[in-house]
């Protein structure tokens, strides 16, 4: 048999399934806004790492100055 799952709240676990219909729309909400934001994460460590590639590239190109 599974075991039923709990929600955490500050310190206080709740059953999912006592919950009001309201509160559990606001838990879906932060469900949402959780995979948004790590959706996010990864997009910003995508552009760090082009960021860091493009960096490489212009330095590559940019004229050698120890040669004076």
């Amino acid at each position: 048999m599974a075991e039923s799952q709990t929600l955490t709240i500050d310190g206080t676990e709740y059953n999912p399934g006592d919950l009001s219909d309201a509160a559990k729309q606001q838990l879906a909400n932060l469900r949402v806004c959780d995979q948004e934001i790590q959706r996010l994460q990864q997009q910003l460590a995508i552009a760090q790492t082009a960021r860091g590639a493009y960096a490489n590239a212009l330095k590559a190109e940019l004229p050698d100055t120890t040669t004076h």
